[in-house]
Parts: structure tokens; sequence; C-alpha cells
């Protein structure tokens, strides 16, 4: 049995991570910008939003057909479960993350970017639901960083205090 994730696994986390590390830069940064760049990072954002969601339905579609490889030495039954509740956290967040924030930018109505594309909108606006959606678009994208902090951190439990696989299992595989 193999004790590596697929190299298709491995790239789509690491490709997932510099996404969502663009994406949220591109918000914690569009401030600080002039004015007349706002659009860029706005286009940048939802840009790796998008490619982030369609990056973590094909992940989880690979993940259901082949199975993670094992923790060595196996942990406590509580590790995993929280292991498991933590990826099925992850899963959802950074799926819903990006489809709420698709309806709310088809629902204001305007022409918004996305791939240096104009995309589909709403012919009329309904700012009862983008409020809604950018509520918890911002919740959840805050919410976010804990999470990406909690993995980070189980990550390193694995490998420095309970000394198992788990970190090298999602590794890239080293050359030479």
């Amino acid at each position: 049995m193999n004790n590596k994730y697929s190299g298709l696994q491995i790239t789509i986390h690491w490709l997932v991570f510099l996404l969502v590390v663009v994406t949220y830069c591109a918000m914690e940064f569009r401030g600080l910008a002039p004015r007349s760049y706002r659009p860029w990072f706005n286009m940048v954002h939802v840009s790796c939003g998008i490619t982030i969601l369609v990056l973590m339905v094909t992940r989880l579609l690979v993940r259901l057909k082949y199975p993670a490889p094992p923790i060595v030495p196996k942990p406590k039954p509580m590790i995993i479960g929280m292991s498991h509740l933590g990826h099925l956290a992850v899963y959802l967040l950074f799926i819903a993350l990006p489809v709420i924030g698709l309806v709310m930018m088809y629902n204001r109505g305007n022409p918004w970017m996305a791939f240096g594309m104009v995309m589909p909108y709403a012919t009329e606006s309904d700012f009862d639901i983008v409020d809604v959606m950018k509520e918890y678009h911002v919740l959840l994208a805050n919410l976010g960083y804990w999470l990406i902090g909690v993995h980070a951190l189980a990550a390193l439990m694995h490998h420095y205090f309970w000394k198992d696989n788990t970190l090298l299992r999602m590794m890239p595989k080293k050359r030479g």
C-alpha cells in the first residue's frame, strides 16, 4: 500500500494553498492600492476563488476514488475523528466560500470580471441577497484564517509531537 497521496492530490493540495494565499492577499491589500487598481484586485480574488472551487470539487472526487494512505503509527481514535472533522470543515469552507461569492457577484446586477472576461450577471440587482451573501462570505473568510491555522498546527503536531507520517503523506516527492 502506498504511504503518500497521489501526485495529483498533492499538486491540488499545494496549488489550492497558493491560490488561497493569493485570494486572501488580494482582498487584504486591495485597500492599500490606488482606487484605479481595485477592480484588478477584485478580479484576481474572484478568479482565484473560482479556481479554488473547481480544484476543491476535483480534489473531493479524486479523494472519493483514492483512499487516504494510512497514518503510521496509527493515531488514537479521537485524533482520527478530529482529523476527519477538520478535513470536512476545510472542504465545506473552500467550496461554500466561492459559491457564496459567485451568488453575491451575480446578484449585484452589474458586470463583473473573472479571468479577464465579463461574467454573467442578473438583469436586475437583488441587494437583499447580496447583503446576506456578503455577510456569510466575510464571516466564512474570517473563519478560514482560523481553520487554516488549525489545519497547519495539526499537521505540525502530527509531525513533531505524535511523530507520525501525516505531514509527509502530502509532501511532494524529493528529487534525486
